[in-house]
């Protein structure tokens, strides 16, 4: 990538000295706009070099050129002018071409990378359904305007201090199937080889419906690659095996994947949107409200053990006195009895007349004896 610090791509995006931090690859960097002194963040695809027959047996000409980038330029434009604004869409400013390279201007929004958000570990469900939730709303936004995203990646998505995620990437996408269709023509198989070169091995970017016919991304295509995020975000790993372009093809072809039993309550949800035949993945509206139908009954998360703090309690001046149902204040209760304050009130001993008579025979024989003593 040809743009240092300091330098400016068409005049007028200064790159600074300082890359993205957002655990995310490839040919990015971070400038300002030196007419609005906005940041903006520049993403680059180079433009391979291709030979020209017509030129290889002339002395006065290289037999390689930079392919011509006003197809691939065309494509893009077209594709960002049907585009509409949606919130949980990143916002492109500009695209160009200089020195080789087709240059996508977009805003730079404060955000932490989802890949730099997964180097903790898998993402828990419903944390991961919030956040599909977000991406699937900005696709069908885009579907309901006749076209296809084409790059539902980790690295296409931010996540926003309010935990909003944002997706980008839908103009680098264009630019890549733009260039793969110019360097094969209508040969499928070199359009297969052109593309992989282009988008790597990530089954995101391979559904089934694409594989060696050359045909254009729809809108089921999207919702393949959400199914895909969605395993691979939650368990830590793809569903299918991306070393390379061959095992990666053979598998998606026969549906071979690992399972989605680790997805937890998202299993049902990743296993609809990997289905081989596209007809049969649900639609960007359906999978929303999937989405909303699971996280309307989210369980509440739970918080961290804290150690529990001891607060002192005055201790009152006067006993407390509770109220009676009539409003008058009722005797104070001892608290070692307070626990007995509604108990039954308890029935008089049966021992208590004995006790009475007892008594008063007694004092009668006492009386008797004071007499004689004192009449001897």
């Amino acid at each position: 990538m040809r743009a240092g610090p300091g330098q400016t791509v068409a005049a007028r995006y200064q790159v600074t000295d300082r890359a993205p931090q957002d655990g995310t690859a490839g040919p990015r960097r971070f400038a300002t706009d030196l007419r609005s002194g906005a940041p903006v963040l520049l993403e680059a695809l180079e433009l391979p070099e291709v030979l020209v027959p017509e030129l290889a047996g002339s002395a006065d000409f290289e037999a390689s050129r930079w392919l011509d980038p006003a197809e691939v330029l065309a494509a893009v434009r077209a594709v960002l002018d049907r585009t509409p604004e949606h919130a949980r869409l990143r916002q492109v400013f500009e695209v160009l071409a200089e020195d080789g390279l087709v240059w996508v201007v977009g805003e730079q929004p404060v955000a932490v990378g989802l890949p730099e958000l997964l180097e903790d570990g898998p993402l828990e469900p419903y944390r991961a359904a919030e956040l599909a939730a977000d991406l699937v709303s900005a696709l069908g936004a885009v579907h309901r305007a006749g076209l296809a995203h084409g790059q539902v990646v980790a690295d296409q998505v931010v996540v926003c201090p309010d935990g909003a995620a944002l997706l980008g990437g839908q103009a680098g996408a264009a630019a890549e199937e733009a260039l793969a269709r110019a360097l094969a023509g209508t040969d499928d198989r070199r359009w297969a080889q052109a593309r992989t070169g282009l988008v790597g091995t990530r089954a995101e970017r391979w559904p089934p419906e694409l594989l060696g016919q050359g045909a254009a991304a729809g809108p089921e295509a999207d919702l393949w690659a959400l199914g895909v995020l969605l395993q691979r975000v939650l368990t830590g790993q793809g569903p299918f095996p991306e070393t390379t372009a061959t095992a990666l093809f053979a598998a998606v072809r026969s549906g071979q994947r690992s399972g989605s039993g680790e997805c937890g309550p998202l299993a049902p949800l990743v296993d609809r949107l990997l289905a081989t035949d596209p007809a049969e993945r649900p639609s960007a509206e359906e999978t929303g409200r999937w989405l909303a139908e699971l996280l309307a009954h989210a369980p509440e998360p739970l918080r961290a053990a804290e150690p529990a703090q001891v607060l002192p309690v005055p201790r009152p001046a006067r006993p407390l006195v509770p109220r009676s149902r009539r409003g008058r204040a009722a005797a104070p209760v001892a608290p070692e009895h307070a626990r007995h304050a509604h108990a039954a009130a308890r029935r008089p001993s049966r021992l208590l007349p004995v006790v009475l008579v007892g008594g008063v025979l007694a004092a009668m024989v006492l009386g008797i004896a004071a007499v004689v003593v004192f009449a001897g």
